[in-house]
């Protein structure tokens, strides 16, 4: 029986045990949920022991549970591991989402005319590392597995991976393999493949200005009293010029500036700029000047304002000028940039700018080194062949604008690459209300998944 045909034979039930995992709201960010956390891995134990995977195990972090699982079937062979994640970001605001968050409804759109699945996690990221639970029982039933395989599914992922980081130092032994596989990234389009080369880094910080040492009464003081907020604001929007670059001094040191030869290779690359702005219903884009919009995403560093606050914002009105206001900061990175560095260069810049009577305080919440991967390795070719087999096109070579911060930890405790066959679309919505992963994306995963095997062997 050919991989498509098993897969066809079974697609109701492997979504019927993927909908069991979505229904679990594992919010790793909020403690409420952290019974959640833990059954989502009980539930992947479970699986993997189904699979008949060995030392399937619970392990124990300070924070939320790691699951590991391997078939050694011989160890001549080489070992591909399998990261994924099982936490999920919090559904807020849940007043914009169509569907219960957690509770998996398919409906067709335009892009996915066969059906999505709407849900927390639906592709980010328990569907997409669910394929890969699926596609050992692919191989399990179709000739047996040619290579052996591990798996590390943490909880952590979208709070910083903290303690997976603690986790692989101590398991370096464990974890040992040749090629590291990871399905948290995405396709060009449902009919265009792309295999992720490369990831931004993360620098993520809180910054609270204090002003008065309470909130003042806005008749009373207004005018003669500086702000927070308005201090904050002021603040935040010098951190950009005319051009849309960031004014911190030396943020673009160490980035690397790539030739015009390699942006022209890139430029072929598919992307429908009117299709990008109808998707987000903007009417133009922005960003910095003499970059296209894809390089914007990927090859340039950015910072944003995640979230701004302070004083009243309850319903009605109360005339407070507020002693504090904060703001939660992120910084997307490229190759080369260091995120400690840049997180130190933030810091310092924000204190010298910081208005004479004020306080400033800056917490540094979490970060991540920016990843880059070589296209010439044996398991590049073996995920390129597998795309091909399955989509008929050969996959393109892309940089994704999103992080995932372990991936540069893992070369550096385990000295191995990772591949990223990501299978989700930008118009998913991760992260958003309404997140949603295409049933075909969900089954061409499966199949191209096993046939990486097929090829790496």
């Amino acid at each position: 029986m050919s991989f498509k045909t098993y897969i066809e034979s079974n697609k109701e039930r492997f979504l019927s045990e993927l909908f069991e995992l979505i229904k679990i709201p594992s919010v790793s960010a909020v403690t409420e949920h952290n019974n959640d956390t833990r059954n989502a891995a009980k539930f992947l134990f479970d699986q993997f022991q189904s699979l008949g995977m060995d030392n399937c195990e619970i392990c124990e972090t300070k924070g939320h549970p790691i699951v590991y699982a391997e078939k050694i079937i011989d160890k001549n062979l080489p070992t591909v591991l399998v990261y994924g994640h099982y936490d999920v970001q919090p559904v807020d605001p849940i007043e914009l989402w169509d569907t219960e968050p957690f509770n998996p409804t398919i409906k067709k759109t335009d892009i996915h005319p066969e059906g999505a699945i709407f849900a927390r996690g639906s592709c980010d990221d328990k569907g997409q590392m669910f394929m890969h639970l699926k596609a050992i029982e692919v191989l399990n039933n179709n000739g047996g597995l040619t290579c052996n395989v591990k798996f590390m599914i943490e909880g952590e992922e979208e709070i910083g991976s903290d303690n997976l980081e603690a986790f692989v130092k101590e398991n370096k032994e464990k974890l040992k393999c040749d090629i590291i596989i990871v399905s948290d990234t995405g396709m060009i389009n449902k009919t265009t493949p792309s295999i992720t080369v490369g990831l931004r880094g993360l620098a993520y910080l809180e910054v609270e200005l204090t002003g008065p040492n309470r909130d003042l009464h806005s008749g009373h003081y207004g005018g003669s009293v500086a702000n927070p907020i308005n201090s904050l604001a002021k603040m935040i929007s010098s951190l950009h010029n005319e051009n849309h670059k960031v004014t911190i001094p030396g943020f673009y040191d160490d980035v690397i500036n790539y030739s015009d030869e390699q942006r022209e290779k890139d430029s072929l690359i598919p992307f429908d700029l009117n299709e990008f702005k109808d998707s987000l219903k903007i009417k133009d884009i922005l960003g910095e000047k003499n970059y296209s919009t894809v390089e914007r995403r990927s090859i340039r560093p950015c910072l944003d304002v995640n979230g701004i606050w302070g004083g009243y914002t309850e319903e009605g009105s109360k005339t407070v000028i507020p002693s504090k206001a904060y703001a939660k900061i992120s910084m997307r990175l490229v190759s080369n940039q260091d995120w400690k560095k840049i997180s130190r260069l933030f810091t310092e810049h924000m204190q010298n700018i910081t208005p004479k009577g004020m306080s400033i305080k800056i917490n540094e919440h979490h970060g991540g080194q920016p990843y880059l991967t070589s296209t010439d390795s044996k398991a590049y070719s073996a995920a390129s062949k597998a795309y091909m087999s399955v989509f008929n096109k050969e996959p393109f070579a892309v940089k994704d604008g999103g992080s995932i911060p372990i991936i540069a930890q893992f070369e550096k405790e385990l000295g191995v690459k990772t591949i990223l066959m990501g299978f989700g679309l930008d118009s998913d919505a991760i992260h958003s209300p309404n997140e949603h992963f295409g049933l075909s994306n969900f089954y061409n995963g499966i199949e191209t998944i096993s046939n990486f095997y097929k090829f790496y062997s």
